[in-house]
């Protein structure tokens, strides 16, 4: 193979004159983390409300629900990622569409917004098996004490369902880190964007590519730590967790 290996690279002056090829890398790792941890709150937030609400005794909304997730998670990503950023500016009246192309950082944006509505139909499929595999009698006990619906989901249903949950959450935080990438598509410069204009630009494409590997790895070493120090802090006696193996 003839390929020169130059690993001094990361330390060379990149062509934007503003630091080197490493701090480009860090800055692209910058925007990754920013794209999804907004985008996870979103997808926290939305997922527990169209989650929660597929548990209900109102099949109307239940059929809203279960719409919404079909909708989010069967269309690819990449897929939604276009149609938010180049088809929705065009079906708007002209003036706001033209807003929603000036904006500034759109394609950050457009990323947390698809990223969000993404992520949040697989996370109500999590918190809604997290609910409906908690037993009968806890739903019963919440009528016992007078509770109404809501007093029951919001202080007993849900903070169960969602200590049951954590690792599934985890695996699905991992892969919003991971499918943020794909924002490389519509111009935001993330990891996987920052390394592959690396390599265009100094033509070191197994060291632009390795550097961004190992990033992503200690990246989700660092988070499945945390959440399984999580998971063990408030682990439900009598579940499984993800974390009891070794015990």
């Amino acid at each position: 193979m003839n390929y020169n290996w130059n690993w001094r690279i990361f330390w060379e002056p990149s062509p934007d004159g503003v630091g080197t090829y490493m701090d480009t890398l860090l800055s692209g790792l910058y925007w990754t983390l920013a794209t999804a941890l907004i985008a996870w709150i979103m997808a926290l937030i939305l997922g527990a409300v169209i989650g929660t609400i597929r548990t209900t005794p109102h099949k109307w909304a239940v059929r809203l629900a279960n719409g919404y997730v079909e909708l989010f998670r069967n269309i690819p990503l990449l897929v939604q990622m276009f149609l938010w950023f180049f088809v929705m500016p065009e079906l708007v009246p002209a003036s706001f569409g033209d807003w929603l192309k000036q904006l500034p950082n759109s394609p950050f944006i457009t990323a947390v917004i698809s990223l969000g509505f993404f992520t949040s139909a697989r996370v109500a499929v999590q918190v809604s098996a997290g609910i409906n595999s908690l037993p009968r009698g806890q739903k019963l006990a919440g009528t016992a004490l007078g509770l109404t619906l809501p007093q029951t989901y919001r202080y007993i249903l849900l903070p169960m369902a969602f200590r049951i949950v954590i690792p599934p959450l985890t695996s699905e935080f991992l892969n919003i880190m991971k499918n943020s990438a794909v924002a490389l598509t519509i111009g935001l410069m993330e990891l996987t964007a920052r390394a592959r204009s690396m390599q265009e630009f100094s033509f070191q494409v197994f060291e632009a590519f390795t550097a961004a590997t190992i990033i992503y790895v200690l990246v989700n070493v660092v988070v499945v730590n945390l959440m399984r120090f999580i998971e063990r802090r408030v682990a439900v006696p009598g579940y499984i967790s993800s974390g009891s193996g070794g015990k």
